[in-house]
């Protein structure tokens, strides 16, 4: 896992860093017709909402990738498959992109997943599909933390690097 994440991390740093645009329409964020009829039955998916323009999507446990990603790249399902394995992590990471006025996030691990339920479910959010400085932040934070750096440290990497230059952050609680 350790050499998909330098993988992943070399990825979005060559790509994806475009802001985020709280002007997404609700049309951008639901699947087209053909989408939803090649949608494979093993998702057991049970809720979609569309809310600010970002598509949430419940499925049992974490194991079950939502359908938004389904057509997305193989860096982006490893990056959302790793956030949802790297919840305490990333939810002491803010995220620099405007998703904390624009949508409410508090974290960046709000940027992947909206809730954790009890029973094992997970609400996921596709935010993070159209928002280069999320993945980014989310990639470097979990690439950091696979090669031993503290919480900390990373926190202050994260801060330090989009100081500038980028939306005020997200209400992180510090560390």
């Amino acid at each position: 896992m350790k050499i998909k994440l330098l993988i992943l991390t070399t990825f979005v740093l060559g790509s994806l860093m475009a802001g985020c645009s709280s002007n997404h329409s609700e049309e951008e964020a639901q699947p087209s017709s053909s989408q939803s009829q090649t949608q494979p039955q093993s998702t057991q998916h049970s809720e979609n909402h569309i809310v600010h323009g970002d598509k949430r999507v419940e499925t049992p446990s974490y194991e079950v990738m939502p359908d938004f990603l389904q057509n997305k790249s193989e860096d982006m399902q490893l990056i959302y498959t790793s956030a949802s394995q790297h919840k305490d992590l990333l939810e002491q990471i803010p995220c620099y992109c405007g998703c904390g006025d624009s949508v409410g996030h508090k974290n960046n691990y709000d940027c992947f997943i909206h809730e954790n339920k009890e029973s094992g479910a997970i609400v996921w959010d596709d935010h993070g599909t159209k928002c280069g400085v999320c993945l980014k932040i989310a990639a470097e934070a979990m690439v950091e933390y696979q090669n031993g750096k503290s919480v900390k440290e990373i926190r202050e990497q994260i801060d330090e690097s989009y100081k500038e230059g980028y939306a005020e952050p997200t209400p992180t609680p510090a560390i």
